[in-house]
């Protein structure tokens, strides 16, 4: 049995301090028993509670950790920046440098701005958007997460229909539902905007269709609007040159965030030049936005990379643990649903609106060391090995006899 309590004894003093103790989406009040909610180290693809318990990571602290946690070329290049400075009155020259090197790799980018959190970078590119078309109409996939800004987080509350007056859904790859709402939109249409894969938290994750893609890639051409790709979660995971270069369809702007500096504080917004006049006209700023030391990291993080071919990696780490998931599913007679890329595996449990078979496979995974998710995507990185997917799976078969055990109890 795990000893958690210097975990809960956090959870009771930010209580009193943190409302609700934790906000957002790492709030493990919403995880299964026996997640922690307090980390005290992190190393490679494993990372350590606040009460010492070690956990094979396959969140990867939703997302950022592609490389592994302190991975060690990422770490000495944001040491060597901190000893120079970090939050100046301007930029380091390693921006010029990051910036290069973003429009080197990103197959449409013609130019980049840096930020510092996704939501920054996906706000950014519908203000860019806007501005470089005069227009208002943002069509969006319902469902898709884009951020917690008012135009676009799942939450209502505080937000006023005028945040929204001009956001137009329609459904992820229906062709149909994004051609209506583009004439919906017809004569004001901005742009569009898409998460590199469905995304969307708790349900069946859907890769783009080349129709769908394609598409878009059409409506915005014709209306002179912007394609808009969201690739914060999924940049550098799925294709080093952008995610939608699997379905050969390039944006025109790409939100950026997550992996592109290894746990660093760092985001991006690249684009083309049809809309670098905008993108130099709109005033979008912040006082950490040029911070030094994150944008080192960037530019180890990315040329390791290119140079480890870590996509790669990560696919055929994250198939073995896909065809093992199934494997086992099999044995226990216990179907299971894995959907998106096998870099980001989202699995769940075939009938199980409530979650309960989900939870109680999870929370008898991590009593073993392995940290899944019941409802969202997961993360594999560069640093994942196949001893680690091993261990994965011994974990997963205590999860499988768990959910066998609670259909015993119901049979009872």
């Amino acid at each position: 049995m795990r000893d958690l309590s210097k975990n809960a004894g956090l959870v009771a003093r930010a209580r009193k301090v943190v409302p609700g103790a934790m906000w957002g989406h790492q709030d493990a009040a919403a995880l299964p028993p026996g997640y922690p909610q307090y980390f005290s180290r992190a190393e490679g693809c494993h990372l350590w509670d606040v009460d010492g318990n070690r956990y094979t990571d396959f969140m990867c602290s939703w997302g950022p950790i592609i490389l592994g946690h302190r991975h060690p070329t990422v770490e000495e290049a944001a040491r060597r920046q901190a000893e120079k400075g970090d939050c100046l009155n301007g930029p380091g020259e390693v921006l010029v440098e990051l910036a290069e090197l973003f429009v080197q790799t990103i197959a449409h980018a013609d130019w980049v701005q840096f930020k510092k959190n996704g939501n920054d970078a996906t706000t950014a590119a519908v203000t860019i958007a806007r501005a470089g078309t005069g227009r208002r109409k943002i069509l969006v996939a319902a469902g898709s997460y884009h951020g917690s800004a008012p135009w676009c987080s799942p939450s209502v509350l505080g937000v006023t229909a005028e945040d929204r007056a001009h956001i137009i859904a329609f459904a992820y790859n229906d062709t149909e539902s994004l051609a209506r709402a583009a004439e919906q939109a017809k004569g004001d249409l901005a742009g569009i905007i898409v998460t590199a894969f469905k995304h969307d938290l708790g349900i069946d994750q859907e890769m783009p269709t080349p129709e769908f893609a394609r598409l878009a890639r059409a409506i915005c051409d014709a209306e002179d609007a912007a394609l808009i790709l969201d690739d914060v979660r999924a940049g550098f995971r799925l294709h080093a040159a952008g995610s939608w270069e699997l379905v050969g369809v390039r944006p025109d702007l790409s939100s950026w965030s997550k992996a592109i500096s290894n746990g660093y504080a760092l985001a991006a917004l690249t684009g083309n030049d049809r809309f670098r006049q905008a993108a130099s006209a709109v005033f979008s700023t912040g006082s950490f936005w040029t911070a030094a030391v994150a944008m080192a990291a960037g530019v180890a993080t990315i040329r390791t990379l290119l140079e480890g071919d870590a996509v790669t990696h990560m696919a055929r780490l994250g198939t073995k643990l896909r065809d093992g998931l199934e494997g086992l599913s099999q044995v226990y007679g216990l179907p299971i649903k894995q959907t998106g890329p096998v870099q980001m595996p989202a699995v769940m449990f075939a009938d199980d609106p409530g979650r309960i078979k989900g939870f109680a496979f999870c929370a008898a995974a991590i009593a073993e060391g392995a940290y899944f998710h019941p409802t969202h995507n997961m993360f594999l990185s560069a640093a994942h090995t196949e001893q680690d997917i091993d261990h994965a799976l011994e974990a997963a078969e205590h999860g499988f006899r768990a959910v066998q055990n609670l259909h015993a109890l119901a049979a009872e």
